[in-house]
C-alpha cells in the first residue's frame, strides 16, 4: 500500500530555550485548499483498502440484524405531558414522543432525523419553562460541540423563532419568561473548528429577543479557561453559576434573584472538590459535596455566611459513596453506591 506523500513544514519554535519542530501545522488549517486535498488522498487510499475486504457485507449485515431492534427511552412527566423516546431500531437518532396524560395518545415532537438529510442532527432537550409552558432544545450538527439552541410550544408544538448560536455544554435555566445559558464569543470565520475556544460567559435570554440583545450576567476576564454552567432552584429565588477548570471540581457563585440588580457573590471557592447544589431551603442552600467527605455529604449553608467552618451537616458521610440526591414531596432522596449496585434512601 502506497501512502500519499505529507509535506514537512521548517516550521520550529522556541519555548524557554528549547526548539519544538512542528512541520505538520498546515494541517491544522482545515479550511485550506491543501488540507482538503490531504484529506481526499488519506480517505481515497482507505476507501481503496477498506473496498478490498471480502467479507465486508456479511459484517455488515451481521452488525444491522444486532442493533435492529425497538428502543424506548424511560418516560418523564413535565405538567400535562409525559416525553420519551423511541427508534425503530435503525433509525439515525431517536425520536421524541409526547402524550397527554397517562393514557393519552402518542405523537411525535421532535424529530431529529428530519433536520438533516444525513440523520447526524443530535437534539437535547435542555430546559423546561417554570410553568411548564415551553422547552428549550439544542441541536448539534454531525458530531460537533456547537450547539444552537431553540423552543417550542409544547402544547401547540409550535416552533418560536428564537435562535441561540455559538454555545458548548450550555443548560437553559429558565427565570421568569427566559432563561440563563452558556455562550463563547463567535469565532474568526474560517475557524469554528479549530480555533481554542476561550472566555465562555453566561448570558439571560428573554422569549422573542434577538440573540443580540441578551444580558451578559457573568464572565471571568481574567481566566480564559473557566466554564460556567447555570441553574436556578425550583422556587426561581437563586441563580446558582458553577465554574470549572477542567471536568472535576468547581466553584460556585450566586445571585439572591429576590434583590433588584443582586450583585452575583461567591458560594464556594476553590477547583479540588466537587460541589453541587440540590435546591435551597429559604434563604438557605442545600449542597452536596465532596470537601472534608471523600464519599460525599449533603450540608446546609447560608450564603451570607458560606464558609465551610459554618456548614451544616444534614446527610453526614457514609462507608457507601452517595452519587446523588434530589427533592420530592418534602424529601430528600439519596442515591448510593453499594457493591456495583445503585440504593436509594429517603430523608
Amino acid at each position: 500500500m502506497e501512502y500519499p506523500t505529507t509535506k514537512k513544514d521548517s516550521i520550529v519554535d522556541h519555548y524557554f530555550g528549547t526548539e519544538v519542530a512542528d512541520p505538520y501545522r498546515w494541517l491544522e488549517d482545515d479550511t485550506s485548499a491543501e488540507t482538503a486535498a490531504w484529506v481526499s488522498a488519506e480517505n481515497k487510499v482507505t476507501q481503496q483498502y477498506l473496498s478490498q475486504i471480502p467479507y465486508r457485507d456479511e459484517i455488515k449485515k451481521k452488525l444491522t440484524e444486532i442493533w435492529n431492534y425497538p428502543k424506548d427511552g424511560a418516560p418523564f412527566k413535565v405538567g400535562e405531558y409525559y416525553f420519551f423516546t423511541k427508534n425503530n431500531g435503525l433509525q439515525n437518532q431517536s425520536i421524541w414522543y409526547i402524550k397527554k396524560g397517562f393514557d393519552g395518545e402518542e405523537e411525535v415532537f421532535l424529530d431529529p432525523n428530519k433536520l438533516t438529510v444525513d440523520g447526524t442532527a443530535a437534539v437535547s432537550l435542555i430546559g423546561f419553562s417554570p410553568n411548564k409552558q415551553y422547552v428549550a432544545y439544542s441541536v448539534a450538527q454531525a458530531g460537533s460541540d456547537w450547539n444552537n439552541i431553540y423552543v417550542i410550544e409544547i402544547a401547540s408544538k409550535k416552533e418560536l423563532a428564537d435562535e441561540l448560536r455559538w454555545t458548548k455544554f450550555s443548560g437553559a435555566a429558565w427565570k421568569g419568561d427566559g432563561f440563563y445559558y452558556s455562550k463563547f464569543d463567535k469565532p474568526e470565520k474560517g475557524t469554528d473548528l479549530s480555533a481554542a475556544n476561550k472566555f465562555q460567559k453566561i448570558y439571560y435570554h428573554k422569549l422573542g429577543d434577538s440573540q443580540e440583545d441578551d444580558q451578559l450576567v457573568f464572565e471571568d476576564a481574567t481566566n480564559p479557561n473557566l466554564y460556567f454552567g447555570a441553574v436556578v432552584t425550583e422556587d426561581e429565588r437563586f441563580l446558582i453559576i458553577y465554574a470549572s477548570a477542567g471536568t472535576s471540581g468547581n466553584a460556585l457563585h450566586y445571585q439572591d434573584l429576590t434583590i433588584p440588580n443582586g450583585r452575583i457573590s461567591l458560594l464556594v471557592k476553590g477547583y479540588e472538590n466537587n460541589h453541587r447544589i440540590i435546591d435551597n431551603v429559604g434563604e438557605k442552600l442545600l449542597l452536596n459535596t465532596d470537601l472534608d467527605a471523600e464519599n460525599k455529604r449533603v450540608v446546609l449553608v447560608d450564603p451570607e455566611n458560606s464558609a465551610p467552618a459554618h456548614w451544616e451537616t444534614i446527610i453526614p458521610e457514609s462507608n457507601l459513596a452517595l452519587e446523588s440526591v434530589d427533592t420530592g414531596g418534602g424529601f430528600l432522596w439519596a442515591s448510593y453506591l453499594k457493591d456495583a449496585s445503585t440504593n436509594f434512601v429517603q430523608y
